[in-house]
């Protein structure tokens, strides 16, 4: 039987709340902040890394140190261990020899949400839930709806009324009710609460369950692997809700405790924004520990219109104790990196994808990120949902 240390639930804060038992349903600790899963790292130190030869290309290669239990199977559908591409031609272009592109859109539903929501469905599963429910932009409804499928659970996505058709239409393959609501992804958030609640539903909202985080934290351990147990000096990070971010920060400090990594520095870590929705930039820039609403949210890449994250606290934080920055870029220069990233590499880069490309090139530009260094851009998505922001000829 496969090993897990999954131990208990603690609050993110900590605000001196007991810990809780992750065989019970929770989701945000009595004092508003998430949860963090959290694992005997101490008995886990007996756990070689030369174990994972062997095993399936997936992100469940890590289960010892993931949210299921030994007698658990999760629920998985191949999601995980993506490429982590040399950009050289990419590279050559911007005077970097040491330029990676982690190609998140490979996952199954064409992002990096198949990651989180095959670890939150399986813990959900686990906890005998029957429905699920979750408000998204776009690419986490049609994880949930996918995973939900596979898990056998009925499934609840609300989505704001203008997102783009591929996504309502693409929940709706994988059997999931779809719910469109007027405003943003905080509307629909508070929409699905309402409905949800009173029914029992189990939501899996960004950060609001402690499970997603830590399917996006693998995506740390993947790029450790694939570089040699070595960090790169740089991640450039597109930033919408942030699970990605605080679940890589983790990951970092689990793998350190276990001796997988030797203490070192850090990648510097990169948050990026749209122009049109940064309240994590404005709050880095203003020394704030909290991102206040962004009013007016409006950005081509449905992934970053999130104008008030629950996590925002977490995410500042990892920024800052990488020595790391914030920065938005406007949204022509997201579909131009995304136009750039697929003629130079192949690679089908949404504009999340391209916004880390925008980025890089206003770091380059202002000497903040050195052309010697090594830096791994995330494309968290692909483009075939986004064709309408792509010129036609």
């Amino acid at each position: 039987m496969p090993t897990s240390w999954f131990t208990h639930l603690e609050c993110s804060v900590p605000c001196g709340a007991p810990t809780l038992d992750p065989r019970g349903r929770h989701h945000l600790c009595a004092c508003g902040a998430p949860l963090l899963a959290r694992y005997d790292l101490a008995s886990a130190r007996a756990w070689d890394r030369d174990s994972l030869r062997g095993r399936e290309p997936n992100m469940w290669r890590y289960r010892e140190l993931m949210p299921v239990f030994a007698d658990e199977t999760p629920v998985s559908l191949g999601e995980g261990f993506t490429p982590l591409f040399h950009a050289t031609r990419l590279g050559a272009r911007l005077g970097m020899d040491r330029l990676y592109i982690k190609d998140e859109s490979l996952n199954p539903t064409n992002s990096f949400k198949a990651r989180g929501q095959s670890a939150a469905i399986t813990r959900a599963k686990g906890l005998g839930v029957t429905t699920v429910s979750v408000p998204s932009a776009g690419n986490a409804g049609n994880a949930m709806a996918a995973y939900a499928a596979k898990a056998g659970l009925r499934a609840e996505v609300f989505l704001p009324k203008d997102v783009k058709e591929p996504f309502a239409r693409e929940c709706i393959l994988y059997g999931a009710g779809v719910t469109l609501v007027d405003g943003l992804i905080t509307d629909a958030a508070r929409v699905a609460a309402e409905k949800g609640g009173a029914l029992g539903w189990y939501d899996v909202s960004t950060l609001k369950e402690p499970y997603r985080i830590e399917g996006k934290k693998t995506m740390a351990y993947e790029l450790a692997e694939q570089m040699d147990w070595r960090y790169p000096d740089w991640i450039l990070y597109p930033t919408g809700g942030g699970t990605g971010m605080v679940g890589m920060w983790k990951a970092f400090e689990e793998m350190e405790a276990i001796g997988w990594i030797a203490p070192q520095r850090r990648p510097r870590m990169v948050s990026v924004q749209a122009d049109g929705c940064a309240p994590i930039v404005r709050a880095f820039e203003q020394g704030l520990e909290k991102a206040p609403m962004w009013e007016n949210a409006a950005t081509v890449a449905d992934g970053l219109r999130v104008p008030r994250a629950i996590g925002d606290f977490l995410v500042l934080r990892a920024v800052r104790e990488s020595g790391g920055t914030a920065l938005s870029v406007p949204d022509n220069e997201m579909v131009d990196g995304m136009i750039t990233i697929g003629s130079t590499e192949g690679v089908s880069a949404a504009p999340e994808g391209g916004a880390a490309l925008a980025a890089l090139e206003r770091l380059l530009a202002a000497g903040t990120i050195k052309p010697h260094e090594s830096v791994v851009l995330f494309n968290t998505g692909g483009a075939l949902k986004y064709l309408d922001a792509l010129p036609r000829g």
